[in-house]
């Protein structure tokens, strides 16, 4: 098992009790559009006036970014103490590799990372690595911008606490998703026609989660939790910040981190405020509508997980990108790419363990600015809340939790004395059917 738990830096206010004047379970209303706002007017550090923090599912710097050069990667994996070469990855899988907190654990072996093969499927998957043809156009991102080779997920295990580190420095106790009956679910689906599966504060009814407190005791409580974000940082320094996802409606709705943040999902004005469908996301970066903060979750099935064409989600990708690059918005703008966990696939470098919640497995981090140096890889260590680090050196604010306050905000990856470099349009690719 992991070290004992470390103090979170904050008192975690979560509470069991639901509150009698508000529906957490009905659907949100989304925003329509955000306010076109100058971002210039806000003071920052460095030349850096909109930050696009965009989060991708399951993969390991091993397997994306194994073969790209100067990359601390491998070709040849270990699997329970005997070395495996890593094969080409198809660009979807048959059935999804197990990944959660327990399989993590395992993966990850008190350092040895050999522990991957669980099951059939992890057999047949998690020693894989993908080639440069098979996703060129972040192989092309890593060549002209930054690649950080020692970047980590926060938590060992899935995508829920992931997610809310990527917006509070914590995941408030949690180490897995939130655990819902399959049946059950179901049966809620089919009881709520338009729904899509949530994990937040409006997931159904009998949806839990075991959290465990900075003593470490563990205590189970709906998935709907109270702690300071870095929305709220924003916030009160009057900075606009917006969140886009799938809609209540649409798959991939379970990772709208701020679903399961209370004093923000029981709040419509608030909610309507920052939140917004991830389908109007182009739109709204050609007609300057993206504020200083935003981050972006895409819906399933762009996501790349696994099961899920990789092109597709590739392709999602460079729209998005493409979109920034051709606006005025590019000329300050810091984009950082990453992906929330390592989804059971392989990665040789042992985590830093800081706390017992993570590190996870290291992840990609495509770092894309104006000012980002050019073909480099960034050996700095860092983690989700070293993204917002860097939010909160540049606008001046304070820090969450010790994630936060210990981290590097990996300004290294940028020279600001360099000439803004132009974007570039790269081109959609035809993907493979099935």
């Amino acid at each position: 098992m992991l070290a004992p738990t470390l103090a979170l830096g904050i008192a975690l206010g979560w509470s069991s009790s639901r509150q009698p004047d508000w529906d957490p379970f009905g659907p949100p209303v989304f925003g329509t559009r955000p306010p076109v706002v100058d971002g210039a007017v806000f003071p920052t550090r460095w030349p850096i006036k909109h930050v696009v923090f965009i989060i991708k599912e399951n993969r390991t710097t091993d397997h994306m970014f194994g073969l790209f050069p100067g990359v601390n990667g491998t070709t040849v994996g270990m699997d329970r103490g005997e070395p495996r070469p890593l094969t080409r990855a198809p660009d979807r899988l048959e059935h999804d590799i197990e990944h959660c907190y327990d399989c993590a654990l395992e993966a990850w072996a008190h350092g040895r990372m050999d522990g991957f093969n669980r099951d059939m499927w992890a057999n047949e998957y998690a020693y894989t690595q993908m080639w440069p043809q098979d996703m060129p156009n972040y192989w092309s991102w890593a060549e002209s911008f930054v690649l950080n080779d020692n970047f980590f997920a926060s938590a060992q295990g899935p995508s829920f606490p992931n997610h809310l580190y990527a917006i509070a420095a914590t995941s408030g106790g949690a180490h897995t998703n939130p655990q819902q009956n399959i049946k059950e679910l179901d049966q809620w689906l089919e009881d709520n026609p338009g729904r899509a599966k949530a994990w937040g504060c409006d997931s159904m009814q009998n949806s839990y989660l075991d959290i465990e407190h900075m003593e470490g005791q563990v205590e189970r409580v709906p998935p709907c939790l109270e702690f300071t974000t870095e929305g709220d940082l924003l916030s009160e320094a009057g900075i606009p910040w917006a969140y886009y996802s799938a809609t209540s409606d649409q798959n991939g709705y379970l990772w709208s981190a701020y679903d399961a943040v209370k004093h923000i999902r029981e709040n419509p004005e608030i909610w309507r405020e920052h939140m917004f469908g991830v389908d109007g996301l182009v739109a709204d970066i050609e007609d300057g509508r993206l504020p200083p903060m935003t981050w972006v979750t895409p819906k399933f099935e762009l996501s790349e997980h696994p099961e899920y064409s990789f092109c597709d989600g590739e392709n999602w990708t460079t729209d998005v990108i493409n979109a920034i690059m051709r606006s005025p918005m590019w000329e300050d703008t810091a984009i950082f790419l990453t992906w929330d966990d390592y989804g059971g696939f392989y990665d040789h470098v042992p985590p830093p363990q800081v706390d017992g919640f993570g590190f996870g497995f290291r992840v990609p981090m495509l770092v894309i600015s104006p000012y980002a140096r050019e073909g480099y890889v960034d050996h700095t260590l860092g983690e989700f809340s070293s993204v917002l680090r860097f939010v909160e050196d540049n606008w001046g604010l304070t820090q969450l939790t010790h994630r936060d306050r210990d981290a590097l905000n990996l300004s290294g990856a940028f020279d600001f004395t360099q000439e803004p470099r132009e974007g570039e349009q790269l081109p959609l690719r035809t993907c493979p059917e099935g």
